[in-house]
């Protein structure tokens, strides 16, 4: 099993940042307009002669500076560098984007690709962790969500989306249950969201999502 399907089974960061370095060198070669395109992001040349300058773009509401070639990721307020897994995972999305647009359609893990063999654990560590925390307290969810800035979405009884990147939106639904079926919730993703991101680094931005929110209730 590659570990790329491990990762799905089971979101860890270490394996990106493993392929940091090999993904900043292919990265450094391309056209950085053609990647400020496809990414949805704006690019802003330092120096025409070797193509040097910045991307400019939003990761989950703030502000966030990718310098070109070197790819190092800032936090435009401060000035400070993203930690070494959040630049590993930007710089994923800059290799794999390939400019799709957001459908506005939702999809479940399971029919992203490769996404169908990992959703009982993808959901195991996601939909149940959020569960564990708020239950049937549908008060506590919302208060979390919109704490994140979610946006309310018509999907479920309550459901907020996430605009993670600009070419990249994930959503948390709940459905309150009754009398026959428990609570339950679940993490989807734009229809868009395998042109962006392979299976693993979905797994990961719904796992980052769900310890947000669960961290957010305290």
């Amino acid at each position: 099993m590659s570990a790329r399907k491990l990762v799905a089974a089971r979101p860890d960061g270490n394996h990106l940042e493993r392929r940091f370095e090999e993904i900043r060198t292919s990265l450094a070669s391309e056209d950085p307009y053609v990647l400020a395109f496809r990414t949805g992001s704006k690019f802003k040349p330092i120096n025409e002669e070797d193509n040097a300058g910045v991307f400019r773009l939003a990761y989950w509401g703030k502000e966030i500076e990718v310098q070109f070639p070197a790819f190092d990721v800032l936090d435009v307020a401060d000035g400070k560098l993203l930690n070494a897994f959040e630049q590993t995972l930007i710089a994923y999305y800059f290799q794999d984007s390939d400019g799709m647009a957001l459908t506005g359609k939702w999809i479940a893990f399971s029919e992203l690709p490769d996404g169908m063999f990992y959703k009982t654990a993808f959901q195991g560590y996601t939909g149940k962790e959020i569960l564990k925390t708020f239950g049937e307290d549908a008060e506590a969810f919302e208060r979390a969500a919109l704490a994140l800035n979610g946006k309310p979405v018509d999907i479920g009884d309550k459901a907020f989306s996430y605009q993670m990147l600009p070419m990249f939106r994930l959503a948390v639904v709940c459905w309150f249950g009754d009398d026959e079926f428990p609570p339950s919730y679940r993490v989807l993703f734009d229809e868009s969201a395998g042109h962006h991101l392979s299976a693993d680094g979905c797994a990961i931005v719904g796992s980052m999502l769900a310890k947000r929110l669960i961290k957010v209730k305290g």
